[in-house]
């Protein structure tokens, strides 16, 4: 049977969405999939300061704080800003600032005078930093390993001022929490391919280093301070380049953390990243509006043809399986290098569900409240 005019439209344009998406698989996602990446010489290693931002964070502090200061590191210090906190951090927090001589603290106070949030408190940090090279996390987040430093350590080349790390979520039960360990492999794979492939657009501030020289040269967070988020992708896209930016994939350079528990906590999150990407720079907010219209035409054209003739729905499937071999081609290894093997049977599934849960937070956020706090 020969296909209509409308049937032929339809279907081309489904194929031609699949070679735009197949341009992010195979020429993003698979560098990243098979990329080397040289450790640090031992000759190398300098000095450390770790920031960390704590806001009502004792629980966390307890549990997590022992990881970060038994890092085997030669010299390093961990900086924790608590940020006016009524918990019992504070007493915490000076009782362990007497006991390890490389723990600094640094506390904020309710003050009218300056802008509260955490673009403040990360500020406070870095001032107080004595060494040039800043490695940065967060209160809730776990070293996978004692070697986490010896990964994000400065490079040898004096030209890198940037190294983007990764710092994926624990695994918990039930659908959300496997679709917020989706959504950060896919964030991840796509931050860390387009650095890799020189164009380093976004970090997160649960794993990422960069120098303290830099972060005053460039007049911090001056120019989104009023932006509620940012005090990681925001630096990095504005500062970031394909000659001073390194990734670091190794499993010992992971910073684990917690995953919201409720849907309420994954959308607020999300509404802040949300906030921060409107001002990347032009071109990667064109590049990533590509990835996600492209993404939205595919589905969008594909469900079309279903009401189509059963030619056109064969051909249609033929094309969406042909998407879904070549995914599974990539994928699964990429899972297993940022520690998500156990998705790998679900991520057709979940890269659809991921697709319409973030499409609407998106179109919440354009008529939501404004104002979003940190903490």
């Amino acid at each position: 049977m020969i296909l209509t005019l409308l049937e032929i439209i339809l279907l081309s344009a489904l194929a031609f969405c699949l070679i735009i998406q197949l341009y992010f698989v195979l020429f993003v996602h698979l560098k990243l999939a098979n990329a080397t990446i040289e450790e640090v010489p031992l000759s190398a290693r300098k000095p450390i300061s770790i920031i960390i931002c704590a806001r009502n964070e004792i629980k966390n502090l307890q549990q997590y704080l022992p990881l970060v200061l038994d890092q085997q590191y030669p010299e390093f210090e961990v900086v924790v800003v608590n940020d006016r906190s009524w918990d019992g951090t504070e007493e915490f927090l000076e009782a362990w600032e007497k006991e390890h001589s490389n723990l600094k603290v640094v506390k904020i106070l309710d003050n009218e005078k300056f802008i509260a949030g955490k673009k403040f408190a990360v500020t406070m940090g870095i001032k107080a930093a004595k060494h040039d090279w800043l490695v940065f996390t967060d209160a809730d987040c776990m070293p996978a390993s004692a070697n986490w430093l010896m990964d994000m350590q400065q490079p040898e080349d004096e030209n890198t001022d940037i190294v983007l790390g990764y710092s994926p979520y624990l695994k918990r039960r039930g659908l959300l929490n496997a679709l917020i360990r989706f959504e950060t492999f896919f964030t991840a794979v796509n931050y860390l391919g387009f650095a890799l492939k020189g164009m380093p657009y976004m970090g997160v501030g649960r794993n990422m280093a960069y120098k303290k020289s830099l972060f005053f040269k460039s007049k911090g967070f001056a120019a989104h301070m009023h932006i509620p988020s940012g005090d990681d992708d925001l630096f990095v896209n504005a500062h970031a380049n394909k000659y001073n930016t390194e990734i670091r994939l190794n499993q010992d350079s992971h910073v684990w953390s917690e995953p919201n528990r409720t849907w309420g906590g994954y959308l607020k999150q999300k509404k802040r990243h949300f906030g921060a990407g409107k001002l990347y720079k032009s071109k990667h907010k064109f590049i990533l509006s590509l990835q996600i219209i492209f993404q939205f035409l595919f589905y969008g054209f594909f469900v079309g043809c279903m009401f189509l003739s059963r030619e056109a729905q064969y051909a249609a499937g033929g094309i969406l399986l042909l998407s879904i071999m070549i995914r599974c081609f990539v994928y699964p290894k990429l899972l297993k290098r940022l520690n998500y093997s156990d998705l790998r049977w679900w991520f057709p599934i979940l890269d659809i569900l991921l697709f319409l849960f973030l499409s609407l937070n998106g179109f919440l956020a354009m008529f939501g409240k404004k104002k979003v706090s940190w903490k």
